[in-house]
């Protein structure tokens, strides 16, 4: 039987994988979940002698059901090919006893070419399915990452366009220079002046504003997303971590069955939800640790049960985790409400219009799986510092979140069971804040000069997605407020 999705905020809304891929969001501003997690349907041991490609197949068929086996094999076969730089795709190294799950080997190095790389073949794929013959407008807010994942997989892509909206100030020098020298005439980048939340919420307005997609439509366009609110986005997802797994079996690390935690440094909640779903799958995870920054509101909600956004907004060594509305959140607080889009809907109005909610005791059973911490920028530093100085391996900043929450739940809980980390990004990207912590003296330099220097020390290639880079020209100059956003996306368009 087919899967199909609903509204996480209307019980009455119910449409097929292709139909959610297309929307990206539903028209109520709810987003859109299965109806049921379908269980694995291969053997842990069959996994383990897998490709990537193949694990991908066995996992995704399960929830785009109204995708042909042509179709999707497809898909996953024009993303996962030389684009990555290890033909493992996403190769699992241990340090100081974690496994980390390197998810940054794609083109822009970053976890996000994960599932950013199959979501044009999945939404073009959906448009021929549906007999869409309007223009796709992709439309992403980035704290980072994301932003330059979605240009590169969009860019040139027949029957697309794409609009990237970041903080101008919030992201990274190499996460600027990537996103703004994108090449494509179908691409457009504008930094706002603001943070992620904002430009977040500019782009939710825009796909909810009927008047907008009457505009749009008039014109032969239709909107679409490539955010993790995507349901396109989270199923590739969910991917990696069944991988992982089943490498880690392969190579005699696990035994069949054994459990293990699984660690993310978590922003928006997309990653970490794709690991619950794996869970709910059947694969053997026993905790989900939640690692965030000092934009800690995540782990104040999983003390506390209130998700409360009212907030001073930190500026942080790992900006892709520097949000206060974690939107995929809202998939998970649907569940532990028993599925109940009436009793979510109600929770994300009062998160609207007051900035907060509180769910009940009943609700925070559900939360059993999850566990909760962050860690201080000096934590961050202290931990790239101590892993260099001890193993020579080299962490971004993100993923030196999860290693040092990873410590904190040990050292909280006396819990060993073995951990798979997601490693989100390539140090390469962070070089300043990288650099700096294992030794302020490489404080001085470029941003390239820092570059070349870890490469030095770490005995690591410099990517080819910073290599591209250095001399790139600037392409994509606009700036704007918040509220400007969808004149700009009109400008972008010729409207």
């Amino acid at each position: 039987m087919d899967l199909m999705y609903a509204s996480t905020r209307d019980a009455n809304v119910k449409v097929t994988a292709s139909q959610a891929v297309l929307k990206g969001l539903s028209d109520d501003g709810g987003l859109f979940v299965p109806d049921r997690i379908p269980l694995l349907d291969v053997s842990l041991k069959d996994l383990a002698g897998m490709s990537y490609q193949e694990t991908a197949y066995a996992v995704m068929k399960q929830f785009l059901t109204d995708f042909t086996e042509e179709e999707l094999k497809d898909c996953i076969n024009k993303a996962y090919d030389s684009k990555f730089d290890t033909a493992e795709i996403a190769p699992v190294v241990q340090a100081d006893g974690i496994y980390f799950l390197e998810l940054f080997h794609g083109a822009t190095i970053a976890f996000k070419d994960m599932a950013l790389s199959i979501l044009p073949h999945l939404l073009t794929t959906s448009a021929r399915k549906n007999n869409v013959t309007n223009e796709i407008v992709i439309l992403t807010a980035t704290s980072g990452d994301t932003g330059k994942a979605a240009l590169s997989g969009f860019a040139d892509v027949k029957g697309t366009k794409i609009a990237v909206f970041y903080p101008k100030n919030g992201v990274s020098p190499i996460q600027e220079k990537q996103m703004v020298t994108q090449t494509g005439a179908n691409t457009f980048v504008a930094g706002i002046h603001g943070n992620f939340d904002e430009a977040q919420t500019g782009v939710k307005k825009m796909f909810s504003d009927k008047a907008f997609a009457k505009e749009l439509a008039s014109y032969g366009y239709q909107l679409s997303s490539a955010n993790s609110i995507n349901i396109g986005r989270l199923v590739p997802q969910i991917v990696y971590y069944v991988y992982a797994y089943a490498k880690l079996l392969e190579k005699g690390e696990i035994k069949e069955g054994e459990y293990i935690n699984a660690a993310v440094p978590t922003g928006n909640f997309g990653n970490i939800l794709a690991a619950y779903y794996a869970k709910n799958m059947g694969l053997p995870i026993a905790k989900l640790i939640c690692a965030s920054n000092e934009n800690k509101v995540l782990y104040d909600f999983f003390e506390t049960g209130t998700y409360d956004k009212n907030r001073e907004f930190i500026l942080t060594s790992s900006p892709s985790m520097d949000i206060l509305i974690s939107s995929n959140l809202e998939r998970l607080i649907y569940r532990i409400a028993g599925n109940s889009a009436q009793k979510n809907a109600e929770f994300m109005q009062q998160l609207n219009t007051q900035g907060v909610y509180s769910i009940s005791e009943e609700m925070k059973a559900g939360l059993k799986d999850f566990y909760g911490n962050y860690a201080s920028e000096a934590e961050t530093a202290q931990t790239i510092k101590e892993l260099y100085d001890k193993t020579g391996y080299v962490l971004d900043t993100h993923t030196a979140v999860a290693a040092a929450v990873c410590r904190k739940y040990q050292a909280a809980t006396g819990d060993m069971t073995k951990i798979i980390a997601a490693s989100t990004a390539s140090p390469f990207k962070f070089t300043r804040s990288v650099m700096n912590a294992i030794h302020p003296s490489y404080n001085s330099e470029s941003d390239f000069e820092l570059a070349d220097e870890l490469s030095r020390i770490a005995g690591i290639k410099i990517p080819k997605a910073i290599e591209e880079i250095r001399t790139a020209k600037v392409l994509h100059h606009t700036e704007c407020e918040p509220e400007q956003m969808p004149e700009a996306v009109k400008k972008f368009l010729g409207i």
